[in-house]
């Protein structure tokens, strides 16, 4: 029996995200479109220890296990539509460039390859931080904010997703600049706070110095706290004081494989989901005129421009 991916009346589809971190990797099945039920995972997510050490090889075969287990669940969307991934590293045109987190094989890898090739499926790979801020700012706490955006994920390091009226600027590496005379993420990341036992004021000092500094860089209009971190956004948010809004993410840690499935929809062949929702209501429409020219019919008429002017809706909707 087919998967059924798309429903043409609601404009709802679902597709697989997965999220590879240092320590685990976790995937679901997430419903994208637009609405209140869109933007979550359909099921439960399934988590699988990271591999140690983290080499190219060993990942991909965990990912698989992972996909083939989302691929056997009732709900699991067709196997031709791509799967999004997101990694702890700056990807640029499918290809690693850095492994602070991961096994420094990874450097150079060409990660859309690697992992198209373990799943047999087309794949689209995106720094996880970047994932994490697309789904806030499409469906989280950053929806329907103009202006510039910025997204920092405070975990075993930190990362930043930038946005502009939405539209993301990839590969922003703020955990690297300097606090305090040292590399950031090694003062103001999460870790960095349970390593040296900091209590919360303690820590909110410098989360203070790393935010203000970096509010002077973008002067940003609202500013998303993501990770683990944004569970407990009011043991430390009440103590900062920013000109921008600051606020704890939406989504908390289902972010990243909400974000990784909406990278690969949208910038993966010229989105193909979407060209298949525009084919699906054209075709309606071509047999509602077929049916008008057969019959003559009033109601074949009527039907045929209904159809007709879902499709002229639908193709606005996705150009």
């Amino acid at each position: 029996m087919a998967k059924k991916t798309t429903d043409p009346a609601s404009g709802l589809f679902t597709t697989l995200g997965v999220d590879v971190g240092g320590t685990g990797m976790k995937g679901g099945i997430v419903q994208l479109g637009e609405g209140p039920k869109t933007g979550r995972l359909v099921g439960e997510r399934f988590r699988v220890p990271t591999p140690q050490p983290a080499r190219p090889e060993a990942v991909a075969g965990v990912l698989s296990q992972i996909v083939d287990e989302l691929d056997a669940r009732p709900d699991a969307p067709s196997r031709s539509l791509p799967v999004g991934i997101d990694f702890p590293a700056v990807i640029h045109q499918g290809i690693c460039l850095t492994a602070t987190n991961m096994d420094p094989s990874w450097i150079g890898t060409e990660v859309d390859e690697l992992f198209s090739e373990a799943l047999k499926r087309p794949v689209s790979t995106v720094n996880d931080a970047d994932a994490a801020g697309l789904a806030e700012v499409r469906y989280g706490a950053g929806a329907g904010v103009q202006g510039t955006v910025l997204v920092i994920t405070l975990g075993t390091g930190i990362g930043a997703g930038l946005f502009r009226d939405g539209e993301l600027v990839p590969n922003l590496e703020l955990g690297t600049i300097e606090l305090d005379g040292a590399v950031a993420e090694t003062r103001a990341s999460a870790a960095a706070r349970e390593r040296e036992g900091l209590d919360w004021p303690a820590y909110a000092e410098r989360l203070q110095r790393y935010f203000s500094y970096v509010e002077r860089i973008f002067y940003p209009d609202l500013i998303i706290v993501g990770g683990g971190i944004s569970k407990r956004p009011d043991d430390y948010l009440p103590l900062l004081d920013l000109r921008a809004p600051i606020v704890p993410a939406a989504l908390k840690n289902n972010a990243g494989i909400v974000g990784a499935a909406l990278w690969a929809t949208d910038a993966l062949a010229g989105t193909a989901t979407r060209q298949a929702l525009l084919g699906t209501a054209r075709k309606a429409a071509d047999r509602a005129m077929a049916k008008q020219s057969v019959d003559g019919s009033d109601s074949g008429k009527d039907t045929g421009q209904a159809v007709r002017k879902a499709a002229k809706k639908a193709v606005k909707k996705a150009t």
